[in-house]
This record gives C-alpha cells, structure tokens and sequence, in this order.
C-alpha cells in the first residue's frame, strides 16, 4: 500500500496494523519502519551509508534515523522523508532539498550554509545553535518549531510559514519575509532588523507593523 508525503508516493510498512513509511532503500525489500526492522542498527547503517555514498537522493525514506558529524555539502535530496530524525553536527555549504519532509525532528549545532532548501516542511521540528545564514528557504513549512540561537540571517523566506513557532535569541535579520507568516509568534530576544517586516503577517488582521504607523524594519521582540 502506497503511504503519499507531498508529491511522492512510499511503501507502507508491512507489520500489521503500522501505518508508517518503510525506510528505503534496504536490502533485499524488507519494507519495514525502523521502529519494525529485524536488524534496527544495520537498518540505520544502511540508511546513512546510502546518503554517504550518494549525491543525488531521491525518495529516501530515513524516517527515526540519526545523522552525526556529516557533511551534506552539495548533496541534493528530492522527495526525501526525515520525519523523527535528529541531526546533530552536520556541517553543510550548498545543499539542496526540495519537497521533502523533516518534520517533528532535531536539529543541533548545524550549518546549513547557503542552501537551498525548498517547497519542505520542518513542522514541529527543534532547532538549537543552527545556522541557515543565506540560504533560499522558499515556501517551506516551520509551523510550531521551536529555535534556540539559531540563525536565518540573509536568507530569503518568501511564503514561508511560522505558525505557532517558538523563537528564542533568534535571528531573522535582513531576510526577505514577504507573505511569510507569523501568527501567534512566540518570541524571546528575537531581531527582524532590515528584514521587510510590513510585507509579511504577524496578525490575521494584517501585518502587525504595518498597523503602526511608528513602526520600522529595525524590529526586534
């Protein structure tokens, strides 16, 4: 049975009554979850090698599974699922991700410099001491994440979603947030400065600072 994320269609895992995605690849077409696999280490071994190996990656399925001290440099991933995954020390200048899931997983010391990250969702994922400075992070989805120092810093977000996100000592600086949103933005010692901030919305009503006839693009909350 087909399990469908955004464009792109994965097996289902075969335990009865799972109705996750089977990792993939795997050898010999187990089309087990992790959480179902016969052998969950030489599972995940096979998952993180096959990123190792490869540039191009398309329709990966490494749900559950945890990436350390590995450069993504120039890798490309496209229709690649990371759902409940965690990254941690993952060093990166140029990757490229379109129309790929990362949802509910977490993220620690990171780059992820200069990228080009997609039309991909990171709904309820965790960020902490991440770096996406000049990255083109276009129409992605990262309603209810939580960032601790983290950085957008000279990116652009254009129709990005923050719904319901936690930012703490974050940036957004000089970002291009237009028809970004930000409803029921929750924020600590976060700085918007030089981003345009009347182009975006941070109310349902409207944009919060363009109601303000004070306002600036130097904003910090």
């Amino acid at each position: 049975m087909p399990y469908h994320t955004i464009m792109f269609s994965y097996t289902q895992c075969r335990a009865f009554g799972c109705n996750k995605a089977a990792l993939n690849p795997l050898p010999n077409d187990e089309h087990f979850c992790l959480l179902h696999s016969p052998n969950q280490e030489e599972a995940k071994r096979n998952i993180r090698q096959y990123v190792l190996s490869n540039e191009t990656i398309v329709g990966l399925v490494a749900d559950g599974v945890s990436f350390s001290d590995v450069d993504f440099s120039g890798k490309k991933f496209y229709g690649c699922s990371f759902r409940h995954c965690s990254f941690s020390n993952i060093k990166t200048v140029g990757c490229r991700c379109r129309l790929s899931v990362f949802d509910f997983s977490v993220f620690t010391d990171c780059s992820f410099l200069d990228s080009k990250m997609q039309f991909s969702s990171f709904g309820g994922a965790a960020f902490s001491h991440v770096l996406f400075t000049g990255s083109d992070m276009v129409q992605n989805n990262f309603n209810g994440i939580t960032a601790y120092q983290s950085s957008f810093d000279d990116s652009d977000l254009y129709n990005s979603r923050f719904v319901r996100a936690k930012l703490i000592n974050t940036s957004l600086r000089n970002c291009n947030i237009k028809k970004a949103i930000f409803y029921e933005l929750e924020t600590q010692d976060v700085s918007f400065k030089m981003s345009n901030t009347r182009e975006a919305l941070f109310d349902k009503s409207g944009s919060a600072l363009m109601n303000d006839e004070n306002a600036t693009d130097d904003w910090m909350v």
